[in-house]
């Protein structure tokens, strides 16, 4: 019929027993007459514990052969995994990232795939094999083993499916789908459907931990068909993901999500000056240290202030970047604000509706909560407020855009903190 890409996550293969139960919905796959390539993660905390590994050797491991390292934990579970289809009478054979052919940028750690061999894939696929993947990892052009970074084995799974013209991926996690937000806090949350590449992508950046923004990216631009499914329940087809265009939209927001990984900083006193946010955002970009909101205050005195987030785990770097641009900030004062979170709201639907802003504000407003920054795009909203305040902001905004169902959602599976 098709080629059907499948990916797992660590969770779904932690062990043998999880393991054969993945081996069974791969099968069933290919019992449906659908040539199969699996994608899969690293088994169970394989990486956290060879993380913890490296860093008990040293303080500050080399990003090379932190991805030497980091690449072995894959190469164990599509073994394993190859085993347990072959034990069920199926031909199987694993593949690393280097034997496929997943080429990558020359960056360890945060690697980005820039092309992908198929010729072994085709080969295997017409010799009735299925094909299970390493995912998070390649090789550079010279050989060097890369890899990914987070979430690197869904953006493998959807770049091996654009490359081969896949019919579809279906991304096999811990929860049944997309929800609008996570069920441990809205209990009674409602899950989509389908939902928007658009839509999806920018949930994932802004908290939602189902899938990783560069997975979702890649589907949106070769327009691969995802779909998100429970691992644990293989009869439920989840949250299909699509073009906008191929969707009706009833309602303005389609999720609420919050992101607790960023810290705010706030350089004041800064030089009014032309050149002077481009010289330092430069020097952040440069080594690789993506910023997310950013604000820049009016100017007294010859003086203004900007405040802008990155990442917890860039701070540091980011520190010594600044240190190091003394040149452009050396009348500032920086100071950093770690107790934050930032709460979005993302929905298609927003386009050309005026007032939701007005009505997140109000309903956060009516719980007394203040918000530190805002910043908006065409189908997102997002304020930063105090983390404690994160869960009370969440419950409030899914009952101001009716985003709750009549019952309790039927959740199985660990979900991501909030």
């Amino acid at each position: 019929m098709g080629i059907i890409v499948q990916k797992f996550g660590g969770t779904s293969v932690a062990d043998p027993a999880k393991i054969h139960n993945v081996a069974k919905a791969v099968i069933k796959e290919k019992q449906n007459g659908n040539d199969v390539v699996v994608v899969v993660s690293a088994m169970g905390h394989t990486t956290d514990y060879l993380i913890k590994l490296a860093k008990e050797v040293t303080a500050s491991p080399n990003s090379r052969e932190m991805d030497m390292l980091l690449s072995t934990g894959e190469q164990v579970s599509i073994a394993l995994l190859s085993m347990a289809i072959q034990s069920q009478g199926y031909k199987a054979i694993s593949m690393n990232g280097q034997q496929v052919g997943i080429i990558t940028e020359s960056i360890h750690s945060k690697a980005r795939i820039v092309d992908i061999k198929t010729e072994k894939l085709q080969k295997y696929i017409k010799e009735g094999n299925i094909i299970v993947v390493a995912g998070f990892q390649g090789v550079t052009p010279d050989g060097e083993i890369t890899t990914l970074g987070r979430g690197g084995s869904d953006t493998s799974a959807v770049a091996i499916a654009a490359a081969l013209n896949a019919d579809r991926c279906d991304i096999y996690t811990d929860v049944e789908g997309v929800y609008a937000t996570d069920p441990r806090i809205v209990p009674n949350i409602k899950r989509a459907d389908t939902i928007s590449y658009e839509e999806m992508l920018e949930l994932a950046r802004v908290g939602a931990n189902v899938l990783h923004p560069r997975s979702v990216e890649t589907a949106k631009q070769f327009n691969v068909p995802l779909r998100v499914r429970s691992s644990f329940n293989l009869d439920n087809l989840g949250t299909l993901i699509i073009g906008v265009n191929d969707m009706e939209i009833y309602k303005p927001v389609a999720g609420v999500a919050a992101d607790t990984s960023q810290v705010r900083i706030l350089i004041s006193n800064l030089p009014d000056i032309p050149g002077t946010a481009a010289e330092l955002f430069g020097a952040l970009a440069k080594n690789n240290i993506s910023v997310d909101m950013i604000i820049q205050s009016l100017a007294v005195q010859g003086k203004n202030s900007i405040a802008f987030t990155v990442n917890a785990d860039d701070l540091d770097e980011t520190l010594k970047i600044l240190d190091a641009e003394k040149d452009i900030i050396k009348t500032a004062d920086v100071s950093i604000d770690k107790d934050i979170a930032k709460i979005s709201i993302v929905g298609a639907g927003m386009v050309d509706r005026p007032g939701i802003a007005a009505d997140m504000f109000r309903s956060l407003a009516n719980k007394n909560i203040n918000i530190k920054m805002i910043s908006t795009s065409e189908i997102k909203i997002s304020c930063l407020v105090e983390r404690e305040n994160s869960k009370e902001a969440i419950k409030a905004l899914c009952k101001e855009f009716e985003l709750e169902a009549d019952e309790i959602a039927a959740v199985k599976g660990d979900l991501p903190n909030v």
